[in-house]
This record gives structure tokens, sequence and C-alpha cells, in this order.
């Protein structure tokens, strides 16, 4: 079996294929949405304390005006269920009008990273009360929209059990207890995929996962066969939802729709902790790892998270769209790049001014300084993306034909301008 074979997995029977864009523009943007507890026992409410929640009619506006027609946004089930079965979508209901007005595309997360104070995410309810929320949810978006929606069950299912049931620095603050709360997040996906697509058959399901690489020490062989397990864990929770792996789940290729991937600057390093930056040699370029992912799945991609901050904005954003533009000339579909977050938040342990979007904090009446080079670079980045995308869906609509660019190596320029 060559490495080509190995990188394809059974679930690519009845792959859902994309005969057109999943987004009008190749931009996403990504409003960070976290409500998650600390270890002090404090509830984030990152919708809240950007102000996007209540400044969510001019955000959308300023995506439009800089041509960003999609974003990830999130539906909060700590403030839709805040008595057990009471459910109160509202806040969530001026945000989907304001998004309907401006015509954005909006991938809503149904939890990210949170959920009310009497869920216990180990519990054997844990499922059904997830279930019963996002049924509800399903049939309020029914009642006030036609519009297909894009929708995340659980974000980041693989970095939340990790950050959660392993090393407890989120909620639920456990430990070695992360393939536990990961088999648990993923059976309440399935469900959720199986509520909303009752009431809403046309609904189109976002998995998002982190990206990583670790980098094996050259000095130490013994520990190589733990990175590579460790390597392939970031695919445990697709592999799952597919029922590639452990089917007593109930996974089947058609819970896996849409692949997110999340990666950032700090997503390469070694066992030790170490990060990998790109001038390192060791550094596996962002487009050889789109490629395996997209060979592993063969589904409809696109990059979910991405952003880094302050001057590193722009040369971050640069790197990217060049990795990606590779990856699409070897036949990856990649559908879009998501600036991760959109504007600026606080930071979640000690509140600092996180300046890694592309707007600022805003003011009273709601405006946001923008970030004149991000936006120039944006500016620029846009026509090259939307051109790559537009010539990697048109090579994949010529059934039985390889792309002309099949044979460009990953490590050479991205585009000739």
């Amino acid at each position: 079996m060559n490495e080509r074979d190995q990188l394809q997995p059974e679930s690519t029977v009845d792959e859902p294929r994309a005969e057109s864009p999943l987004f009008a523009g190749v931009f996403l943007g990504g409003f960070e949405s976290s409500c998650h507890k600390l270890e002090s026992g404090i509830r984030l409410d990152l919708l809240a304390s950007t102000r996007h929640d209540v400044f969510a009619d001019a955000d959308y506006a300023r995506l439009s005006s800089v041509g960003i027609t999609a974003c990830r946004d999130g539906v909060s089930w700590v403030s839709s269920e805040r008595a057990r079965g009471e459910y109160d979508f509202s806040r969530f209901a001026s945000m989907l009008a304001a998004a309907e007005k401006h015509d954005i595309d909006v991938i809503w997360e149904l939890m990210h990273f949170g959920w009310p104070d009497d869920v216990d995410p180990f519990a054997a309810s844990f499922v059904d009360r997830f279930a019963r929320y996002v049924a509800a949810f399903a049939r309020f978006y029914a009642s006030v929209t036609d519009r297909a929606p894009f929708i995340t069950p659980i974000n980041e299912m693989s970095f939340l059990a990790w950050a959660g049931g392993d090393v407890r620095c989120m909620n639920p603050f456990e430990a070695a207890r992360g393939v536990e709360l990961k088999v648990a997040f993923v059976r309440a996906t399935i469900a959720a995929i199986d509520e909303i697509r009752a009431v809403i058959p046309n609904a189109r399901f976002v998995q998002p996962e982190p990206l990583i690489n670790i980098h094996p020490p050259a000095d130490n062989p013994k520990i190589w066969a733990r990175v590579e397990s460790d390597n392939l864990l970031q695919y445990q929770a697709w592999d799952m939802l597919t029922g590639r792996v452990w089917p007593a789940l109930g996974g089947a290729p058609k819970y896996l729709d849409i692949v997110g991937v999340n990666f950032y600057s700090n997503n390469q390093f070694t066992p030790d902790g170490e990060t990998i930056y790109r001038d390192d040699i060791r550094y596996k370029p962002f487009a050889k790892m789109l490629l395996e992912t997209y060979a592993r799945y063969r589904r409809p991609m696109f990059l979910a998270e991405t952003g880094a901050e302050g001057d590193a904005r722009a040369p971050w954003l640069r790197y990217v769209v060049d990795q990606c533009i590779a990856a699409m000339r070897k036949g990856c579909e990649l559908h879009g790049v998501t600036l991760y977050p959109i504007v600026n938040h606080p930071g979640w342990l000690d509140e600092r001014h996180c300046e890694n979007g592309l707007w600022d904090y805003a003011d009273g009446a709601g405006h946001r300084a923008i970030d004149t080079r991000y936006a120039a670079e944006l500016g620029r980045q846009t026509p090259r993306l939307e051109r790559a995308r537009s010539a990697m869906l048109a090579a994949k609509s010529k059934k039985g034909q390889a792309s002309e660019t099949d044979n460009w190596p990953l490590d050479a320029a991205a585009e000739a301008e």
C-alpha cells in the first residue's frame, strides 16, 4: 500500500461534493463566542465583552464593506437555556436578522466551549440534554427564516476534550478523561445533526478542528512512535464522526460534511512544548498539512481560524494565503480563509487588549477602528485567492482530467503574479 492509499479512509464513500463555492467570497470573519468557565469560576461571554451582540448590525455591515460575505458566529447555549428546558433565542434572533439584512452567510456555533451550570458533560444525560437544546434551536430557526444554515454543533471537540479533560486548563477541569469527553462530544454532535436535519434538511454542517504538527526530536528515536500517535490524534474526532474508528458511537460518512481547519503560528511544536516557527528547517509547510487532511477525508474544506497579533497580522495572512493557493493547485478543495477573530477582544485569562482582529473595540456608538495594514493585505490577497479557488473548482469539474498544476511543488511560490 502506498502513502496515498494510506491517506484514503473508507469514509470517502458518499462524500459530499461542492459544485460551486461554499461561500460567495473567499474570506470569512470569525466572531469570538467563547462562553466557558475559568478556574476562578468566572464565566466568559465573548459576544458580550466584544459588544458584538449589541452591534451585530454594524459589524455585519463592516464585513460587507470589505467584501467579506460569510462569518463564524455563536449561539450561546448558556444564554439560550438559562432554566432547564426553557429556551430564549432573542439574542440570536437579533443577530440573525442583522445577518440577513446584510446578506451574510453565518456558520452558527451552538456550543463554543461552554454549557449551562447544571450540565455535566460526563453524565449519561448530556447527549439528550444537548439534543433538546439543538432541536429547540432548529425549530426556532425554521420559524423565522428559510435561509439554509451552516451549523457547527460543538466547536473544536478535540481541543476542548484535551484542555478540559486532560490538562485541566478549561472546564470541566479534569485530567486523564480527554477521550471520554471527546466521545461525549462526538455522540452529542451526531445527535445534533440528526435533530437539525429532521427540521432543516438542507442545513450544512461544519466541523472545525486544529491542525497541528509535533516534531519528534532527532536525538531520541525511542519516542518517535509516540509522537506519530499524538499527531494522528488530531484526526480522531473526525474519524469518530465518519465511523472510521469506534463505530459503536454511531458515526457514518454522512456526519462529516464540511471540514474546518484551524491553524496559527504556534501549531507546530516539539514534545516538550517548544514552538517551531516558520524560519525553522523543521517547520512543515501548511500546504502539506492541508493536503494530508484533504486526502484523508475528501470533503470540502476551509480554513476556519487563522490570525496573528499586532504587526504580525499582515505577514501571517500573506503566508497562509500562499500556502492555501499551493494546496489548491495540488487539488485541495479549499473554499475560504477565516480571519479569526475579526474584532479585537479581551484576553481570556487577564483581559488584556488582544490586537488580533481587523477591527478594534467598539465605542459607545458601535464604531470600530480598522487596522489599515491588515486591511491593505486583505485587499491584496483577495483577488489572488479568488483566482486560485476558481481555477481549483474548474479543474475539479472536469471529471477524469488531471489539473494542469498537479505537479507544482508544495514549497514553490504559491502564485506567479
